[in-house]
Parts: C-alpha cells; structure tokens; sequence
C-alpha cells in the first residue's frame, strides 16, 4: 500500500484543483500581486506581535515584575524538545 504525503490533509489531486481554481478566477498575471499582499500582510502581522510582546515586556520590567520567568520556561522547553529529537531522530516511520 502507497500513502502519499499530507499537507493540511490536502493530497496531490487537491492542491491541483485549488491551483486550478486560484488561475481561473485571479488569472495569472494577478497571482504574485497576491502573493506579494498577502506576505506583506503576515509581516505586518508578525511586526505587530512582536510590538506588542515588546511592550508587555517593557511595561512588566518598568512595574518591578520578573520577566526571567518566561526565559527559563522557554530555556527548559528548548531541552525537552531538543531531548526529544534525540529520542526520535533515530526512529523512521514507514506507512
């Protein structure tokens, strides 16, 4: 038995037909107009998080609050992930 790869569980036949449908109602002079708005628009987005996490930040040290807690949660998930990459790197999975 062949399994194919997933994305989003979208197959192959899937992503064909949205590509399909994406040129015949955009066309295809518009596709990397849209592709440009939309990667703009995640940047603004990720900016913007990156803004506002920056000022909780500031704001926190700013009202004596301990914001060393946060770096060492994400120290000690970074050691669990990298454990468990360990741990699974040597593990193939064939389907």
């Amino acid at each position: 038995m062949i399994k194919l790869t997933t994305f989003l569980f979208i197959g192959g036949q899937e992503a064909i037909l949205i590509i399909l449908a994406v040129v015949m109602i955009f066309g295809a002079k518009n596709i990397p107009e849209i592709a440009r708005g939309l990667g703009k628009g995640m940047r603004m987005l990720k900016d913007a998080s990156n803004d506002i996490k920056g000022e909780i930040t500031k704001s926190a040290e700013q009202n004596g609050i301990d914001t060393s807690i946060t770096k060492d949660v994400q120290d000690e998930l970074k050691k669990v992930k990298d454990d468990l990459e360990d741990f699974t790197g040597s593990i193939s999975r064939k389907m």
